[in-house]
Parts: structure tokens; sequence; C-alpha cells
């Protein structure tokens, strides 16, 4: 059914600044058939907004929420590469990524260090938490435009590194992140998906692989800052993390790290700067139980902030892209391989 019928009426949008797009229902008696029915009007205001956040829905549980992401959206992607566990709620259905509540995860774009990143990211607010713990968004045209000219352009001729280590301890696990802990099919999805990798004399792996900085977007073709170069950065840690990590790792050995495409390190005043210019472009409201994001995954960046109690959202990606400039070539010739 079109959502334009006189059935289901155009979804007007909320605009305040600071705030991302908001839309407010009335608690529907069929969440997952009010979803069918409002697809079409809620993916034109993604596209027209970059995201949008629907309040009222009432979505308490996971199963409900899944019904609904697969009513606006399809198949869900199941996640390759993860960075830090989640927990499945099904296919496709997953946890917020388990991080410090009392940390924050900067803006980034999820999976943008992957060959296929998701083009539509789904949040849904089962349990809200006590203070804190938006899921903050940012555009990333306007980002782009207000970062240093010179830094961006570097970025986009070199593209940026991202370096991993593998270990029991810290991070998401191989079977975590790459679905097995087979080492021979772990080289096999390495070799198919542009990753470089090592196995360490103590059995760990550590791999590099280096993506496009800036993308166009696929529909718009508008160029935006695309990366997860400030979030998976060194100098985004607390001192005290970093510290601790570097003492017990070493500085190779972090679980993750960002470097510009040549191999060269990141200076901490860059990441910084980085971090600072999303801050102004954050947009921000606080979570309520049962609400409902959509966001574009290519076009903004999201994060979340630190947050105290019971925090319960549940996300799914879909719409796999592979950006035609997301794998800069040729390939730079990395110190240490």
């Amino acid at each position: 059914m079109s959502s334009s019928s006189s059935v289901a009426p155009v979804l007007q949008v909320e605009r305040e600044p600071g705030r991302p797009p908001l839309v407010h229902v009335e608690p529907p008696g069929d969440v997952r058939g009010w979803a069918a029915e409002h697809r079409e009007a809620l993916r034109a205001r993604v596209d027209e907004h970059g995201a949008v956040l629907v309040r009222g829905l009432g979505l308490r549980e996971a199963d409900q929420a899944g019904a609904v992401f697969a009513a606006l959206a399809g198949e869900l992607m199941t996640e390759r590469e993860a960075f830090a566990p989640r927990k499945s709620h099904g296919p496709g259905l997953y946890s917020s990524t388990e991080w410090p509540s009392n940390q924050p995860m900067c803006m980034h774009h999820e999976l943008s260090y992957a060959l296929d990143v998701p083009g539509l990211m789904l949040f849904a607010c089962l349990t809200a938490p006590g203070e804190g713990g938006a899921t903050g968004i940012a555009d990333a045209e306007r980002v782009l435009e207000a970062l240093p000219t010179a830094l961006t352009e570097r970025f986009e001729r070199e593209g940026w590194l991202l370096t991993r280590s593998y270990n029991d301890e810290i991070g998401a696990s191989l079977e975590e992140s790459f679905g097995t802990g087979n080492p021979v099919a772990v080289e096999r999805y390495c070799r198919s998906h542009a990753i470089d990798f090592a196995w360490q004399s103590d059995g760990s792996l550590r791999t590099r692989q280096r993506r496009s900085a800036v993308v166009r977007h696929p529909l718009t073709g508008r160029r935006c800052w695309f990366n997860q170069i400030a979030f998976l950065n060194e100098w985004t840690l607390a001192p005290e993390v970093r510290e601790y990590l570097v003492d017990v790792y070493g500085e190779d050995g972090l679980p993750f790290n960002t470097r510009f495409g040549d191999g060269s390190p990141l200076g901490e005043d860059i990441v910084e700067t980085l971090n600072a210019t999303y801050e102004e472009h954050t947009l921000r409201e606080p979570w309520q139980a049962g609400d409902l994001m959509l966001v574009d995954n290519v076009r903004t960046a999201h994060s979340r902030e630190p947050f105290t109690g019971e925090r319960q959202v549940v996300v799914a990606m879909a719409e796999p892209r592979r950006p035609a400039d997301g794998c800069p070539a040729p390939e730079v010739e990395v110190e240490g391989r």
C-alpha cells in the first residue's frame, strides 16, 4: 500500500535546532503492520534528512523490534568484522555494541572499514537509560565541509588504514568478528575482502586494511566523510585505558588503531580536530522506551554517549552497498607488512 494514500497519511517531521528529525505517532495496535504501511513514507524521510526518530510505537521486545526492522528494510545483514562483541537476538538482530557505559563511542559510520557496508542502520530502544546514552547523529557532508581542507585532501588522496590485533581478552574474538575461528576460513575471508593478515608467534592474528575516507553517496552522488578514523584511534580512548593497553600489548598490539593511508601515525591533535568537528555538528535526543530510529549509514554518522542505569537498544543493519570508491588503489605499501 502506498504511504501517500488516504489510508496512510504523510508523516509530519518536527525539526528543532540540535535535535534529530522527529516523528510523533499514536501507538498502533499492530506495530509491524504500521511499519509495513508507512515504509515508503519513513524511507522518504530518511532520504530527505539522513535520519529520522519515530516516537510512540511502544517497542518493548527484541522480536517485536526485529519484525518492524524487517518490515522497513527487508533482509537484515549478518555482521562481519565486528570490533567489539554484541549479543544476538536472532538473524541480523543484535544488541548495541558491548562498550563500557562510562565511555563514549564517538561518531562513526558502521562497518565503514568493510568492503560491503550497511546502507541503512535501524535502532530500537527497549529500555531507556537513567541518564545519557543518546545515539547522536551528524551529517557527513557538513562534517567534510567543516574539516580542514589540507587534512581531508590528504585522506581523500591516501585513504585510511585500520590495524587490528585479535586476542581473547579485549575486543571481538576471531569467531565474533569473522563468524568462525577456523584459520583457513579466516584467511579466505581476508583475501576476498582486501585485508592483509599475519599470524603471530603466539597464534594471534594481526590485520591491516586500507579504505577510502571520503565516498560518494550512492543515491545523491555527494561526497561524504565516511570512516571510523577517530573512533578506532588510540587517542580517542580514555587516557588510562590507552596507557594500560599500550603497557600490556605494545604500540603495535592494540586491539585496533587507525593511521593515514600511507601508514603514518595520526597525532593526537588530528584526532581531537575530528572529534571536535563531529561535536559541532551533533544532533541528539534522549532515548525514550519504545523509540525507533532509522539512519542512512553513508550520509549520517552516529555515536553513543555515556550513560547510567540500564540501557537496552537493539540494532540491525540492512541494504549492503559496496562503494565504488571504497577501497583505494593502487595499494600503498605499508611499513612492517
